[in-house]
């Protein structure tokens, strides 16, 4: 449990550790993740590393599991949550580092919000083991989760071709905000 301490203390990793601390994790069920959680990166040295922070990214909401909202982000003023459409997130543009991608963010959010769910739960095998995934209705993405504790789990993002884990850590978050959805 040390090994992934130091990650998310340090927030970055190796791919091999980053993989091998999935591994060695217990997996999560579909109900655990029911709820509102607040993310942040792992730096692996995948290309997206860096992107979500300065986007304004705050995590996703697993209302059950037909319905979860894969991409919240804060209002401009960080006072309220809004989901954004995965369908109109370029994966493949590059994208700027910087606070001003958190300002296109806020530009283009009457584009990019929606209030409908953009992604199901399910149990997935991933790296031999079934555990909880978050499948996107419109990419061909999945995001496997296991079980760091009560209250934070590791997710490895999955996208066919795509090189080298792209993770991140969830953390429960039960705090009050308002979430226009």
């Amino acid at each position: 449990m040390d090994i992934i301490e130091n990650i998310l203390s340090a927030r970055s990793a190796q791919p091999s550790q980053i993989l091998d601390c999935f591994d060695a994790l217990p997996t999560a069920d579909v109900s655990l993740l029911t709820g509102r959680w607040r993310g942040f990166e792992i730096k692996t040295g995948h290309r997206l590393d860096g992107l979500l922070e300065p986007s304004g990214w705050y995590g996703k909401l697993f209302v059950n599991p037909e319905a979860v909202h894969p991409l919240l982000f804060y209002s401009r003023d960080k006072t309220e949550l809004y989901a954004v459409d995965p369908m109109l997130v370029p994966l493949t543009a590059p994208l700027p580092r910087s606070s001003v991608l958190g300002t296109a963010m806020t530009v283009l959010r009457p584009i990019l919000q929606t209030r409908s769910p953009k992604a199901r739960l399910r149990m997935i095998e991933y790296r031999g083991r079934s555990t909880a995934t978050m499948a996107y209705d419109s990419k061909a993405i999945f995001d496997h989760f296991v079980r760091i504790d009560e209250i934070r789990v590791l997710g490895i993002m999955d996208l066919k071709g795509m090189p080298g884990p792209y993770a991140f850590c969830l953390e429960r978050d039960d705090t009050d905000m308002k979430v226009r959805i």
